[in-house]
């Protein structure tokens, strides 16, 4: 399967073959909203640099994060599948640049160009595998364990076991909400992950060792 570096050089390059003025390139400046839940779905969006939170709040006001995009992410796919308002929140984390498609640009262009659809596909495909591992893990594993595969995600880990920093906006009460239980209890896995040396803070960041941490999803 092709790394996510390359996919996003092969949308780069296809965006890139869209006629002027047919897409629009936005900049949004961190802690900005890019949309609210309950707006009008009428378009998608690349993010070409940045990160991005997703959330969602209920009736009762409560609300929880289910996404942190990265680089190379689309989202608010559903409105071509008829989505006719936005079912989540999108707000900058950091700064970030974006391409927003309007919808039935979108649709014509997965119809018309095969490449594209191609890659499409292949995103819709990882991100629904995304959301079955979301599930089952939210089913039938322990907070405990939820959280260090959040840490994981995070930290982008992968094939290399290393340590790498998640940014200093990413606070307990988000990972609370990401994780589906209390401050406190995601306050007292990460004293226990910072004494096992499974995570470090310096100046604030917190840095995530991917390869010991990891041995917990195997417990």
């Amino acid at each position: 399967m092709p790394s996510k570096k390359s996919r996003a050089a092969d949308w780069e390059t296809l965006l890139a073959e869209i006629p002027g003025g047919k897409t629009l390139n936005l900049e949004y400046g961190a802690n900005r909203t890019i949309f609210r839940q309950g707006d009008q779905a009428d378009s998608v969006f690349y993010l070409r640099r940045g990160k991005v939170r997703i959330s969602v709040t209920s009736r009762q006001g409560k609300a929880a994060i289910v996404a942190i995009l990265d680089s190379g992410d689309f989202f608010s796919e559903g409105c071509l599948a008829g989505q006719p308002l936005r079912i989540a929140s999108a707000t900058a984390i950091t700064n970030c640049s974006l391409v927003r498609i309007d919808r039935p640009l979108m649709a014509r262009m997965l119809h018309e160009q095969h490449k594209l659809s191609e890659l499409f596909l292949a995103h819709l495909l990882s991100r629904n595998a995304r959301y079955e591992e979301d599930l089952v893990d939210q089913l039938f594993n322990s907070s405990e364990k939820r959280l260090a595969r959040i840490l994981l995600l995070l930290a982008h880990f992968g094939k290399e076991s290393k340590t790498e920093t998640i940014l200093p906006s990413i606070n307990q009460e988000n990972l609370a909400q990401m994780v589906g239980t209390t401050r406190s209890r995601v306050s007292h896995f990460m004293n226990k992950f910072r004494q096992l040396g499974f995570v470090d803070y310096d100046g604030g960041a917190l840095t995530v060792n991917s390869g010991p941490l990891s041995v917990i999803l195997h417990e």
